[in-house]
């Protein structure tokens, strides 16, 4: 039963850092985790290891990163396909019903206790870890890490990173700028936009909290390439400290 682990081996992991960091880093599908009392269905055999069930890479970037910066961190244990917590409650897309074109069984049939369980044991208790980690520390920005697949549906993606962005145009213009200069190819509200409600997670407690929401997109083929990340991590550091 779920009940025997607690909230925090279910749904979060919390990196400490210190409380007056600039920078508070969320990772909303760094794992690929099923934790107890789940599981995925064989006819879901093929989505294991991809895109649609976390994204790679980002787990070991956010340790590096929160280490480098002595930032604070909360990382979603569980996979996206159980509920994503990138999107709000009543989007449609929060239990994905299939990928590239095939239905995805685990969500074919949910039903609203379903629906409840998932977001009682795993959606909610990570954000309430977010709110808490923030309220206990002075941070300026949240700086949520993602990746992203290099082709998506056939369509080649060639920049290396992308910084994602709402209302802090200007913030994000420094980060591409220095991210630039340090010799990545950085694109802007690429592969995804902010400002078409798609960094749900960073904006919603950045608001709450008075922060300023960023969000990293970091192609996968490169994220998951430890010399790679070190560059990142070490460009990243030279501009939030």
């Amino acid at each position: 039963m779920i009940e025997t682990e607690s909230a925090h081996e279910q749904a979060f992991e919390a990196l400490s850092g210190r409380p007056d960091s600039t920078v508070f880093l969320t990772a909303e599908h760094a794992m690929e985790r099923f934790p107890m009392g789940f599981s995925l269905p064989a006819e879901d055999a093929w989505l294991r290891g991809t895109h649609w069930a976390f994204d790679l890479g980002v787990e070991p970037l956010v340790r590096e990163l929160s280490a480098a910066l002595l930032a604070p961190a909360v990382m979603a244990r569980f996979s996206r396909l159980l509920v994503d917590p990138n999107r709000a409650e009543h989007e449609e897309t929060l239990f994905r019903a299939e990928a590239e074109g095939r239905v995805i069984a685990l969500n074919a049939h949910l039903d609203d206790p379903e629906r409840e369980r998932r977001l009682a044991a795993l959606y909610r208790p990570y954000h309430a870890a977010v709110d808490a980690g923030l309220s206990a520390t002075k941070g300026e920005v949240l700086f949520s890490v993602h990746s992203f697949t290099p082709v998506y549906d056939g369509h080649v993606r060639e920049m290396e990173l992308g910084v994602l962005f709402n209302r802090e145009d200007d913030l994000a213009e420094q980060l591409r700028r220095a991210l630039e200069s340090a010799g990545f190819r950085v694109a802007m509200n690429e592969p995804y936009s902010g400002k078409e409600g798609l960094i749900y997670s960073a904006e919603h407690h950045a608001d709450a909290h008075g922060l300023r929401a960023l969000e990293l997109e970091v192609r996968q083929d490169l994220a998951v390439d430890a010399a790679f990340r070190a560059r990142l991590v070490e460009a990243l550091r030279r501009f939030f400290l």
